[in-house]
């Protein structure tokens, strides 16, 4: 009974939060603009070969950036990705290639990506991209109006996230899911708590003032997840922000097989709870609102079927509201039970475990 209790409340809890933020998300939309802001748009890159043309061809389709410039670094590849990207962007005079220095005791390597960046760049608004990421060609123009428009210090414009295989659509929904369905998003737009934090680096945008203000990178240098490291440090030094729905104007495939999906949150999973409580709490939640309405619904439970629908509901939210694909929401039990695994794999794995040829 207690068990069946707390299941519904949490599922009706993460249901109704889910549709509010549904009709309340910030939306970045594919319009027209111009921005007469001197841009910064920051490009770290560390074997990047396969997606060096169609990134450089998106973002020289940009629209309505007056004052842009684009700086690209090489942060040691060893797959041509330099070679690649010195022919993508000959002749253009708004690209300007960086070699990175060797990685510094410290830090891990797209901070220090990052800093060295920020240091070759004194445009007043930064735009960060990954070179996974593609954009149409009001991408950018149209994140930064959206940012003005909230009078924010910095922004994540978050990415469609690109699913193909099953292993992709069972793991990727709950990226934005994970939000969506637990964070008050216009209260944490008009709060400076950094519990409220929810970034993507894929695409972040950030007004000089603020990421001077707080010193670059330089005090999430060693940080994994170094997107939410950095808007929670941008909320305790008092600089507004939040996240927005970039579903219309850029799109990221971040992983193609489920190697990648264990290499990629085997190296942040471990760090992403904060403290044993965190831990505790997460699992928790993951068990009641992912793995026990469908016991309970197994068992005969009316509460567990209802329980399953208004997470099944949730997830059908999260997909809409971001360009996925609803039809997946029915696999959220399955998608729970292989986050819970990949948790598992980031705790047991930590010490061995490699990201692009460096140890995480």
């Amino acid at each position: 009974m207690i068990l069946e209790t707390a299941t519904l409340i949490a599922c009706a809890g993460v249901s109704l939060n889910s549709c509010l933020n549904y009709f309340l998300l910030r939306r970045v939309e594919d319009l027209s603009t111009v921005c007469n802001h001197e841009i910064a748009v920051l490009l770290p890159m560390r074997n990047e070969a396969d997606n060096i043309v169609a990134l450089i061809a998106s973002l020289k389709a940009q629209l309505g950036l007056a004052k842009v410039t684009f700086h690209c670094l090489d942060d040691g590849s060893t797959d041509g990705t330099f070679e690649l990207l010195s022919v993508a962007t000959k002749s253009d005079a708004r690209f300007v290639i960086h070699q990175g220095l060797p990685l510094a005791d410290g830090w891990k390597g797209k901070p220090f990506a990052l800093q060295q960046l920020f240091n070759q760049s004194q445009s007043q608004i930064i735009v960060i991209v990954d070179a996974d990421v593609r954009l149409t060609p009001n991408a950018i123009s149209s994140a930064i109006a959206t940012m003005k428009s909230l009078n924010l210090d910095f922004f994540s414009a978050y990415p469609r996230q690109i699913a193909v295989t099953w292993s992709e659509r069972f793991i990727q929904p709950l990226l934005q899911w994970s939000w969506i369905s637990t964070v008050p998003l216009r209260i944490a737009e008009k709060s400076c708590n950094p519990a409220f934090a929810i970034a993507n680096g894929q695409f972040f945008l950030a007004s000089r003032q603020a990421l001077s203000g707080v010193d670059g990178f330089k005090h999430i240098k060693n940080e994994v997840l170094d997107d939410i490291s950095l808007a929670r440090l941008l909320l305790r030094s008092q600089y507004r922000g939040s996240v927005g729905d970039a579903s219309q104007v850029a799109s990221c495939r971040m992983y193609s097989s489920w190697n990648q999906i264990r290499q990629g949150y085997g190296k942040s999973l471990r760090v992403a709870f904060r403290s044993p409580i965190g831990f505790v709490i997460t699992l928790t939640f993951l068990m009641l609102t992912g793995v026990l309405p469908l016991v309970l619904t197994l068992t005969g439970s009316l509460v567990g079927f209802v329980s399953l629908g208004l997470i099944f509901g949730s997830r059908a939210m999260s997909a809409a509201s971001s360009g996925g694909n609803i039809r997946d929401a029915l696999t959220h039990p399955i998608s729970t039970v292989l986050l819970l695994y990949l948790i598992g794999y980031s705790l047991l794995m930590r010490r061995n475990i490699t990201w692009k040829g460096r140890p995480v």
